[in-house]
């Protein structure tokens, strides 16, 4: 297994578009294909790959704009993760936990002025939250309701 994690590139778009999510993920999270054509235009967002080789296997977004941080912490020096998801014959390999596992050194690397990354995950999407919790994400008893209900609000400190 070779994971790293890179920003979007064009030359990962058809690969991308590829990507299916098993039933039960869809609720929890976003194709990139729904989310990467946005996310692209949008100032203070910053698409991610994860890659096994030069493969895309997964996917997820860095958010640095205040307002949108906002929701989910006070701390003017975090960035928030979204639209985690990895292509669904890839999962339940170790992907994303590897992924996870770089995630803070890829986030110094890129954004030094952070010291916290923040993310939400509903409280019914156990998998998810085992994973950020065994890489490092801590439950400060912060909640917000999401589309589909409630959500635990994550940290990981840097």
């Amino acid at each position: 297994m070779n994971v790293t994690l890179s920003f979007y590139k064009p030359e990962h778009l058809d690969a991308l578009n590829g990507f299916v999510l098993h039933e039960e993920d869809k609720k929890f999270s976003a194709l990139p294909q729904d989310v990467l054509t946005q996310t692209i235009v949008i100032r203070d967002r910053y698409p991610a790959v994860i890659l096994n080789g030069d493969r895309p296997v997964g996917f997820f977004i860095l958010h640095t704009s205040k307002e949108t941080i906002s929701p989910y912490s006070n701390n003017a020096f975090a960035i928030l993760l979204s639209a985690l998801s990895l292509h669904a014959p890839h999962q339940g390999k170790g992907y994303a936990k590897q992924a996870m596992l770089q995630l803070p050194a890829f986030v110094k690397s890129y954004f030094p002025w952070c010291d916290e990354i923040v993310l939400a995950v509903n409280h019914l999407n156990h998998r998810a939250k085992h994973l950020y919790q065994t890489t490092g994400f801590i439950d400060k008893g912060r909640r917000k309701i999401g589309p589909i209900g409630e959500q635990y609000i994550l940290h990981h400190f840097l």
